[in-house]
Formats: C-alpha cells, structure tokens, sequence
C-alpha cells in the first residue's frame, strides 16, 4: 500500500478566517423563501425603489472612476429579457437582474466581473456575482438532462423545470480547493500551469472529487501536482468564482521543504518554494506576477505574505 499524501497530526483545524474576499461580500437578504411568491415578484417588480441591474454575456454598465459602482435602473427602463431575483436590503429594496441589451448611460461603460469585482462597494459586488452566476447557468442548462426537452425557468431565475418529465434543475457549482502550502522554514510554494505565461505564479488548486472530503482533496492535488504529503490541512475562507461556476475554498497546509518537487507536466509547471524576500525581488524584477485581489489565491498568499504584494495588479 503507497504511502497516504495526507500526513498530518491534525487535520482540519481551526485558523484565523481571512478577512476580505472580493467576490464573498454580498450584503443582501437573498430571500429564497419569496422566490416563489409570484404576488411578491409582480409587486417589488412594479415598485419604483425597486432596482435593476441589467447584464449580458458576463458584462454590465458600470461606473469606473472616481468611485466605481453598478449602474441600476428602476423596472420602468430595463429591457425586456429573463429576470432573475437577487434579494432585499435592510431597508426593503428589492433588487433584480435582467438578461438584454445593455442600455447607453452616460458616464458608464460595460465591464465584467475580472475588471471590477475587486474594484465594486460590498453590495454591488455580491450582486454581480450572483447576477452573473445565474445567466452563465441559464445560458448553460436550457434542456432537461433526463430527457432532452426545452426547460422552463422557474422560482424567480433559481431553478429550471422540465415540463416533460416534472424535474427541477438547480444552479451548478464545482467545489475546488486552493492551498497556502508552507514548508518547515516558512517558505510558500508557487507554480503555474503550462497554459499561462511563464512570469505568472500562485499556489496550488484543484477539483474535488466525487466521495472526496475536502481535506481529502487538498492532500491530493498536492501529492499528484508536485509530489509531497502535506499535514495540518486548515480551513482559512470560500468565496464563489462563477468564471464559469466554481466554488473556491481556501486552506493553508505543511509540506516537507527538503523533498524534491515532482511535478506533473500536465498541470504544473516551475514549482518552487520562496522565502518572502525572495518572493519580493523576484515580483519588483518583474520575473513573477502574482494574482490579483479579485482571486483567493492572492488573499492567501498575502495571509502568508503579511500585507499587500509589491507590484499588486488592481484586478
């Protein structure tokens, strides 16, 4: 029997959260239970405060500068298209989306959830990136996987019902995990995958996979990405990444520093590990970029790091 790659005393332990994730912030009530109070629906939709946000194919209006913000409308001027419930706030408001045209608006322009997730106030971050998780499953899952039919969207954009057959879909995530790998002398390990450009650097992910605890699948992407068995596996933070449907959980683990590296050239290439002076010369010579604050990647390595990463990109 080989060796386990989960080698740890103590696994799934607790550890300070992160504090800030740029696409976990959504401050809003989402309000599940009025998905399906068609009398609700109708009423928040013709109610004037009521707010929408209007987005195709991944991308809205936003306002850039000084103070980025989502552009929303009153019902009156969305277009006409699939509309999806996104919540309350504290005060009442009701927020939707809707799939169409992105209308002209003076001052906006269009972006995507990679520009500006990192950039948007709490609010209109968790509303775009519920907003577009939603249309990336609709456009994704129109036809019942049963029996092939044209489904029909149901409780207010959260769910697709084929009329053939009686089943519901829901929306789609894939768990994956991403680890802060750290050796016995504090150094963290960085890799990058053969399809990126060969500056590019972070730390080790993977899917989970089917009857796999998320420990499980931490200790394994390691052990088959580059070779080692890791230990003391601790949770740190999840935030959704809908580019196209994941969800990302974040763990810090230990690894033997003095074991070769052995990649597999299929997903992993230039791993190494690196103190934090290293890390540093190598960013401001420009021989590594790191992540961006939108990714947990970035927010681990900088749990690691002890503060902003010099060079930062701003998405």
């Amino acid at each position: 029997m080989s060796e386990s790659p989960l080698a740890g005393s103590e696994v799934g332990g607790g550890a300070e959260p992160l504090e800030w994730l740029a696409l976990a912030r959504g401050t809003l009530d989402r309000a599940g239970e009025r998905r399906s109070d068609e009398a609700f629906l109708d009423a928040a939709w013709n109610d004037p405060r009521t707010r929408v946000l209007v987005l195709r194919d991944g991308e809205v209006n936003a306002i850039i500068d000084p103070d980025p913000a989502l552009v929303l409308l009153p019902p009156a001027d969305a277009p006409p298209g699939d509309r999806y419930f996104l919540g309350l706030d504290e005060d009442g408001t009701a927020y939707f989306a809707v799939t169409g045209p992105l209308p002209a608006v003076e001052g906006a322009r269009a972006a995507g959830l990679r520009r500006i997730g990192a950039l948007l106030p709490d609010r209109d971050s968790g509303l775009l990136t519920h907003a577009v998780a939603l249309e990336h499953w609709h456009r994704s899952n129109l036809y019942c996987p049963r029996c092939g039919t044209k489904t029909e969207m149901r409780q207010a954009g959260h769910v697709r019902h084929c009329p053939n057959d009686g089943t519901d879909q829901f929306p789609r995530l894939d768990p994956a995990v991403i680890m802060m790998v750290t050796d016995q002398d504090d150094r963290l390990l960085l890799a990058r995958g053969p399809q990126w450009p060969a500056d590019r650097r972070s730390i080790l992910a993977g899917f989970v996979e089917p009857g796999e605890s998320l420990e499980q699948a931490v200790a394994r992407e390691v052990h088959e990405e580059v070779g080692l068995a890791v230990e003391d596996v601790r949770y740190l933070g999840s935030q959704p990444w809908p580019l196209p449907q994941s969800l990302m959980i974040g763990f810090m683990a230990r690894a033997d520093g003095t074991l070769p590296l052995v990649p597999d050239p299929a997903e992993i290439c230039d791993p190494g590990w690196y103190t934090r002076d290293e890390l540093t010369e190598a960013i401001e010579a420009g021989r590594i970029v790191a992540p961006g604050p939108l990714s947990i990647a970035a927010q681990l390595i900088m749990r690691w790091y002890g503060g902003p990463l010099p060079k930062m990109p701003l998405f």
